[in-house]
């Protein structure tokens, strides 16, 4: 894939789910979840958002179901879905930084969405970034601070934005030298 490559967009890995009656989504919430499972994955997040620990964060994921490999470092303050942790996956050596939200879910008017949210190995997620769901992040991949990830993030590409774009390459240096003539 490269960087402007739009294949398989993310809603193409996302799974619809349809709610019955005339209120939104979120009012059906607790039949599409269990709300004791939701109240301690709630409680296991707020742990992990505020443990310095890394060592511990990296366990409490697990323990709700997260996907962590080795050496992932979650920052402060940085939330998982608190619906579908299980959605997540992290892999080796990955950094989340400070109050990123990663989320496997979307509770629209008429239909919920889940989707799974893959970071790859060695990627980081800056602070304050939200990727939604169904998008894969690639091996090496950086999302700048405050983006929006709506698409797939290529391996060794940056992003930048709302919502996120690639940042620098050859188009960008040749429009960098198009300004200068």
């Amino acid at each position: 894939m490269t960087a402007s490559d739009d294949t398989t967009p993310r809603h193409d890995r996302v799974e619809r789910h349809a709610t019955p009656g005339p209120r939104n989504s979120l009012a059906h919430w607790t039949t599409a979840r269990n709300p004791f499972r939701i109240a301690i994955n709630y409680v296991v997040v707020w742990l992990v958002r505020i443990s310095p620990s890394l060592r511990l964060k990296r366990w409490l994921l697990t323990a709700i179901g997260v996907t962590v490999g080795d050496g992932v470092s979650w920052g402060l303050e940085a939330t998982p879905d608190v619906f579908w942790p299980e959605l997540i996956t992290v892999e080796a050596d990955a950094i989340v930084g400070y109050d990123a939200t990663i989320l496997c879910h979307e509770f629209l008017q008429d239909e919920y969405r889940t989707g799974e949210v893959v970071v790859g190995e060695r990627a980081m997620i800056g602070a304050g970034a939200i990727l939604l769901p169904g998008v894969e992040i690639g091996s090496g991949a950086r999302v700048a601070a405050n983006s929006l990830v709506t698409r797939d993030v290529p391996p060794d590409t940056t992003v930048a934005g709302v919502p996120a774009r690639p940042m620098g390459g050859d188009s960008d240096a040749e429009a960098d030298s198009t300004r200068a003539e």
